[in-house]
Formats: structure tokens, C-alpha cells, sequence
């Protein structure tokens, strides 16, 4: 397990006891996170679980596929630390790690 922060638009944090392998998409979507809806299942066809990861996060995570830069282009509100919560995966290089949700996914 690691412990992932969401932190929403508004301020309020969520921490979440989260199991390996699990995406951060479903384990918002499995505990009630506002803001992260997931409405593609986490397939990587959508931007409604777009996040902005705390910069001090960002050299962890895996590279970002083509596929989820192209569905990054669907936000307005994308900026450089944007990323799909459904491409992340738990594992213990990223526990403890902060991410915040949008204003809005749509």
C-alpha cells in the first residue's frame, strides 16, 4: 500500500491508502474523490481524470504515452504538470505522492 494525497480545487486533501498496481483513477473513483470521474473506465480515451501532479512527483512517473498527450489536448485547463490519474500506477517509488484536481474535467 502507499499513501496518495488528492488535494482538490477548492483545497481540501484526501489521503488514500492505495495497493500496488491499482491506478490512481480508480482509487479516486472507488473513494469518492471529487473531481476525478473516469467516465472511460481509465482506457485512456477520455480527460475527465485529469490531474496536476505536484512537481516534486513528476521525474517518478513513468514517461507519458502519445495516447494520453493526444487526450491531454481535450482540457482547456491543461498545463505542464498535467496527467491522466488513470495512466498512473501505485508503486512504492510513488508513495506519498500529491496530485490536484481541476476545477472541472469537462
Amino acid at each position: 500500500m502507499i499513501k496518495v494525497t488528492y488535494i482538490e480545487h477548492d483545497g481540501t486533501s484526501r489521503e488514500i491508502n492505495v495497493e500496488g498496481g491499482v491506478s490512481l483513477m480508480d482509487a479516486a473513483v472507488d473513494n469518492m474523490v471529487p473531481g476525478i470521474d473516469g467516465d472511460c473506465g481509465g482506457v485512456c480515451a477520455c480527460a475527465t481524470c485529469h490531474v496536476y501532479v505536484d512537481p516534486a512527483w513528476l521525474d517518478k512517473l513513468e514517461p507519458m504515452s502519445e495516447t494520453e498527450d493526444a487526450m491531454l489536448e481535450l482540457p482547456d485547463n491543461r498545463n505542464e504538470n498535467s496527467r491522466l490519474c488513470c495512466q498512473i500506477k501505485a508503486s512504492p517509488k510513488l508513495d506519498g505522492i500529491i496530485v490536484h484536481t481541476p476545477v472541472g474535467q469537462h
